[in-house]
């Protein structure tokens, strides 16, 4: 096969994946997650090379990735559309200190990730103390303390 068509298949095969992941998944990589993802960067590789370990073939595939890369971001850039898609849209999973569980549940985001959050805020120590907490589209939490005007 092709090395740029090897390349779009792996590439656009990757990012539903990892997409599909979830965001929190992404954000909060154990042990275990890094040798899998060494694993998937193995198999990806002799996926991507087959048969031909060519500096040619090697610069094609790179310029290939780069380029889809490159061209993906423009859609994003230019369509918010394939970027809400693409990279999702922040989430409130905390509402005036009352967890959004479907919305936890879904995302894999526990209370105790939450209350991780809120303790780097200086004085957050309970749940009713946190406004909202919004998972960011990084994987992130970002914490709105309750008392802050609208």
């Amino acid at each position: 096969m092709n090395p740029v068509m090897r390349g779009v298949i792996i590439y656009l095969f990757l990012l539903i994946i990892f997409r599909f992941m979830g965001k929190r998944r992404l954000a909060n990589t154990t042990t275990f997650d890094f040798v899998v993802l060494l694993i998937i960067s193995e198999v990806t590789q002799n996926a991507l090379v087959g048969e031909d370990y060519s500096i040619t073939n090697a610069m094609l595939l790179i310029a290939t990735l780069m380029g889809i890369d490159v061209v993906l971001s423009f859609f994003k850039e230019k369509f918010k559309l394939f970027d809400r898609v693409a990279e999702g849209l922040p989430l409130i999973v905390v509402d005036h200190g009352q967890p959004l569980k479907e919305r936890m549940k879904k995302t894999g985001v526990d209370e105790e990730d939450v209350m991780q959050a809120a303790r780097q805020n200086p004085g957050l120590e309970r749940m009713d103390q946190v406004k909202y907490a919004v998972l960011e589209k990084d994987g992130s939490i970002t914490i709105i303390p309750s008392g802050i005007e609208e």
